[in-house]
Formats: structure tokens, sequence, C-alpha cells
């Protein structure tokens, strides 16, 4: 199986008209370059670093790519499927607005090797869209994913965690839309929350109360477990690390976190793991000394042993009535991507005949 590489050409901010009040699109990309500039170079660099067997994708990110005129749009979709013509990379895709979605842009899009649209959908609730100052409505966002399923486009839908008047509840009504519009991918971003932006000054007033990264965590762990279990592909869990956002003269505060991701699939895998345990009823005689064997995809062993083995600490601490002395992560080739099955042995003893997938 290829490798997957995206080679991310970002155009900041320039097609938005709006002015979101959590936005400050220079310091998310860590760019300011514009889209007159010359994409091919980039392209072309970039590609000089990717191994053969890698299937590649360029990436238009950064801001609203349909919104930057018809003339620009084009010019930077035909120098980026001129590499798809020759092979040399096999996909495009792009993120947007769904205010700047209608059939004449899908039709350029179409015929110009575009094949994943992911739309800034941020909440299906008005009154957060309103509060946010998105500049669009809900049904907006309904009519652009109908338009860009119809075209035959894989759809995915970004939203963030912990805006102004959103509630957790709001935040699981999104995920559970963003679903049936028939999204295939998806982006988590927590709320970060950026100075020279309108956010701040919310903050700053006590309008707003971020979200610290432990709620921000608890939260994002509801959404994702929504995505995971209907099949819809999480592609990023919180924004890009670079310089500028582990920097306090850019970031004022919120859920911002280098390793954001990381914390989020450990929390969901560490609730599924007491669901399972529950499942199996192992406080029956917990005064027995026992050991833990969580089975899992070869890949998703750190994952679920969490952020400097988080879960391994809180599963020994947390809950001790189970008597667990002893937890230990396995991965198996033949499981599946976020599949797991427990094991529980009697140290003592042979290993009992307590099982759970």
């Amino acid at each position: 199986m290829k490798r997957h590489a995206n080679i991310p050409i970002f155009i900041p901010h320039e097609g938005c008209r709006n002015e979101c009040v959590f936005c400050n699109q220079r310091t998310i990309t860590g760019t300011c370059q514009s889209s007159d500039r010359d994409i091919i170079p980039e392209i072309e660099n970039a590609l000089s670093t990717i191994g053969s067997d890698t299937e590649i994708e360029i990436a238009f990110f950064g801001g609203s790519f349909t919104g930057i005129g018809i003339d620009k749009m084009t010019r930077l979709c035909d120098d980026a499927y001129r590499f798809v013509k020759d092979g040399r990379v096999s996909s495009i895709r792009l993120s947007t607005r769904p205010d700047y979605i209608d059939k004449e842009i899908l039709d350029i899009l179409k015929s110009r090797g575009v094949t994943h649209i992911e739309l800034g959908i941020q909440s299906m609730k008005q009154e957060v869209l309103d509060g946010c100052k998105r500049g669009h409505t809900v049904a907006d966002t309904e009519k652009a994913c109908a338009l860009i399923r119809e075209y035959g486009f894989i759809l995915g839908g970004q939203m963030m965690i912990g805006l102004p008047y959103s509630t957790g509840e709001d935040e699981l009504y999104t995920a559970r839309k963003i679903v049936k519009m028939g999204a295939v991918e998806a982006r988590i971003y927590p709320c970060v929350v950026f100075k020279g932006t309108e956010l701040c000054n919310m903050a700053g007033s006590g309008v707003y109360s971020p979200l610290s990264v432990e709620e921000a965590v608890k939260r994002s762990a509801d959404v994702y477990g929504i995505f995971t279990e209907n099949s819809v592909n999480v592609l990023r869990i919180g924004l890009q690390s670079s310089e500028n956002l582990s920097s306090d003269d850019e970031v004022y505060g919120g859920a911002n976190h280098p390793a954001m991701g990381e914390l989020v699939m450990g929390e969901y895998y560490y609730r599924l793991i007491l669901e399972k345990l529950d499942k199996i009823k192992t406080r029956e005689n917990s005064a027995e000394e026992k050991r833990l064997i969580i089975y899992c995809a070869e890949n998703m062993v750190s994952k679920i042993s969490g952020q400097n083995k988080r879960n391994k600490t809180r599963l020994l601490s947390d809950i001790r009535d189970f008597g667990f002395t002893d937890i230990r992560i396995i991965g198996k080739a033949e499981l599946r991507q976020k599949q797991i099955t427990l094991d529980v042995q009697n140290i003592h003893k042979k290993a009992e005949e307590n099982q759970c997938t």
C-alpha cells in the first residue's frame, strides 16, 4: 500500500470577503503569500523530496479558495492540473466556505482534476454562526454539501470546538449533521484565540471564555466518536503546529496544544476501553491481581497508550477496583484500524476465560 502525501499550497484569507471573530489567517498558516504567485516551482520542489512509492495530492489550503475570483482560481487549478495529467500527482483537494460554492465554480473544478472539497462548516447552529460573524447560513451549508455530492466530489467537513455561544450539545449536533450531509472526511479544530482578532477582545472583556485544553479534549473526543462510528475519516484534529502557535505574541489562549490530536484520540480510546471493561465485569474478584492486555492494530499502539502513556497511567490509578497491577498494549497485524480487543488475566493463575471484542 502506497504512502500518502499532500503538497500544501497556502492561499491565506485572500479569497474571503468576511471577517469571522476567530480568524487570523496569517497566524494560522504562517504565511502571507499571494494567489498571484507562481506555484509551479513550489510543487516541483516538493515533488523532488517525495519518494516514488507515494500517492501525492496537491492541496489548496489556508483560505477560501473558490472566493479568490474565477480567473485566479482557474489559473491555479490549471497549474496544479498539469501535474495530474503528467501522472506525478494523483489528485487535487481544496478548502473553501459554503457560500463560495455554485455550479459555475464546480464545473471549473471538475474539469481540472479536483476530487476533494472541504467545507469550513464550523457549526450547524445558526446562532453560533451569527455570533461568530461567519457571514453565511446553515441553509448555505446544506445547499453547498448537496451540490458538491451531486457533482461527484468527495466531501469533507471542517468544524470547530468551543466557539462563542456553542455548547457541547451543539457540537454533537453539528457532527451528526456533517455525517448526514454526506461527508466522508472531517477535520476538528478546537478554538484557539489569536491576538488581533475580535475573539481576543471578547475574551479579554469576559464576553467569551475560551475552553481549557482539557475541556477541548473531552468535547473533541465526543465529536471524534461520532465521526469514527459513522466511518467518516478524521484527517486532522487541531491546527497545524508552527512557531507562531507556540508564541505568546500570537496566541492569547484557548485550546492550543502541539499534540491535540494525540490527546483527543487517547481520550476516545480510554473511554472505549472502559466501556469494554464494564461489559466483561472485571470488578468481580477485584482483590485478585490482574493483568490487562489490550490488543490493537500495530500502528495504533502509541495512540491507545496515550500521550506520555497517559492512558496506561489512568487505567492503573483511576480504576483500582478492577485490580490491575499490569497493563500491556500489543499490536496485532490481523486487527483493523480502531479495532481493539481486551484480555484480562489473573497474574498468579493461568489466563482467565474472559475476553471481549
